[in-house]
């Protein structure tokens, strides 16, 4: 006889219905109801018992990995990233040297004369005892100030993302196009308008001076609540879904040096946006001469050209054309399309009319402070 309590989505029956409401509250029927959203057969209780212990193995292991500390600067650091990158800075590198210079001093200092005599010995004994004592007093307070900011050896480091790290999780790549694809397949991060972008690196650098400099989120911006860290801000992108660029609205101003939607304009249809542009060439008759023998003779003032002698085997960097095209190519394997025309040109005028905005208004200030001039120009002492 088949039981009338049972559960679809965990493909289990009950004896009767106060069992069934508890079942409905567990994890267990929490994961299975997302493994249904997800279109994934459900899972039994035995195995998710064990994934639960499996999940916590590792959580385990993230905490021993994080309790991460310098001695010599009495600072802690959540993951083993930061404790590198805090090693090879410039401050800790000065607090270690001066560490051993006052352990040499003091051992020094200690070292008595064999002829004193032995109460002298113990007088001066005790008075470097005091100083040393002092000493490392000042320096246990030193540390102490300086441990209060555990986020200040980004200071004497440079954007991790300008050394091709991701701006959601420590991993590292080999070039920032990897890094690219690390962000795209791991946390579903794009590049808005890609085949506009004229500066990916640049723009990539640019948003990781705001998630660890500015501590922000990419899509809230300034609307979103202040972070106290990077890896709060992190933690909140990761867990809100906000791993995407905000670029709409008020946003296309901030990136538009980034962008350059020239070839959405109308008068630019006829044109070929990957041809190269034609440089004018100079008159063969003002810096160069053709002898009959064929021999070309150049002017001197040329002289430091013609003197090089450029390795031919020398390894050529790769152009950004082909990175982007790479970037494109990757993202057309996920299944994006390309940005429609009249999307692009809305956003060119969008973009230009903020800038004219901007602009009138920086006019108004200047005309009330009478500046005009980038510069300052002192109006005495010629």
């Amino acid at each position: 006889m088949t039981s009338q309590y049972t559960c679809i989505t965990c493909r289990v029956a009950f004896r009767d219905l106060e069992i069934q409401r508890q079942h409905y509250k567990s994890d267990w029927h929490r994961y299975n109801l997302k493994r249904k959203v997800a279109e994934l057969p459900p899972v039994t209780s035995e195995e998710f018992q064990r994934r639960v212990i499996a999940q916590r193995g590792k959580h385990d292991q993230m905490k021993q990995e994080q309790s991460i500390s310098c001695k010599a600067c009495r600072k802690n650091f959540n993951t083993k990233n930061q404790y590198e990158n805090h090693i090879l800075s410039k401050k800790h590198k000065e607090k270690v040297q001066k560490i051993e210079n006052s352990s040499v001093e003091t051992t020094e200092n200690v070292m008595p004369d064999d002829s004193e005599k032995s109460n002298t010995k113990s007088n001066e004994i005790r008075a470097q005892s005091k100083d040393n004592k002092s000493t490392t007093d000042d320096m246990e307070i030193d540390s102490d100030v300086e441990s209060i900011d555990s986020d200040e050896w980004l200071e004497d480091t440079e954007n991790p993302v300008g050394n091709n790290d991701c701006l959601f999780c420590n991993h590292h790549s080999r070039s920032y196009v990897r890094n690219l694809k690390h962000m795209t397949l791991a946390h579903t991060f794009f590049i808005p308008d890609p085949e506009y972008c004229i500066d990916i690196k640049g723009l990539l650098v640019y948003l990781g001076e705001k998630v660890f400099a500015g501590y922000m989120c990419l899509w809230c911006n300034d609307s979103g609540r202040a972070f106290q860290s990077a890896d709060a801000a992190r933690a909140h992108m990761i867990d809100k879904g906000h791993c995407k660029m905000l670029h709409e609205g008020e946003a296309l101003a901030e990136y538009a040096e980034f962008y350059d939607y020239s070839s959405s304009y109308p008068d630019a249809e006829q044109g070929d946006p990957d041809a190269e542009v034609e440089i004018p060439e100079l008159e063969d008759s003002d810096y160069q001469l053709v002898l009959p023998s064929g021999s070309v003779i150049g002017h001197r003032s040329l002289m430091r050209y013609y003197k090089q002698s450029l390795n031919p085997n020398r390894a050529v960097a790769i152009p950004k054309s082909e990175k982007l095209r790479r970037v494109l190519s990757h993202y057309r394997a996920l299944g994006w399309t390309e940005t429609q025309h009249e999307l692009a040109s809305r956003k060119a005028r969008d973009i230009k009319y903020m800038q004219k905005i901007q602009s009138k208004y920086s006019t108004q200030l200047q005309f009330k402070a009478n500046k005009f001039q980038r510069h300052f120009r002192p109006q005495v002492n010629f």
